[in-house]
């Protein structure tokens, strides 16, 4: 089967290179891997993650405007949740890359 080559514009160039930034932060990876578990408050990811919550925020705000992950709110809560399977196949796929024997 041939394919015809399509140059990608200024646009779609800059959001894969943005996603593969936020996939190239350990910190990143680690919320990503859990929210890909559960969906989670940001006490929560702080606890299970051992990690400050000025960092937390911080790395949910850059993967929220990336629209990698998404956040509801319940009561005075706000859970945050994939909202890109893509990604986080590339995610999945990369990590048992890394741990085949």
């Amino acid at each position: 089967m041939e394919h015809s080559y399509i140059d990608l514009d200024e646009e779609t160039l800059f959001i894969v290179s943005q996603t593969f930034k936020a996939l190239g932060d350990p910190t990143r990876i680690r919320i990503l891997h859990l929210l890909a578990e559960k969906e989670c408050s940001v006490g929560e990811i702080v606890e299970h993650l051992s990690l400050g919550q000025s960092t937390v925020s911080h790395q949910l705000r850059f993967l929220k405007n990336l629209r990698l992950v998404k956040s509801r709110r319940a009561g005075t809560s706000i859970y945050y949740s994939p909202e890109d399977e893509h990604v986080l196949k590339i995610l999945e796929k990369t990590i048992q890359h890394a741990t085949h024997d």
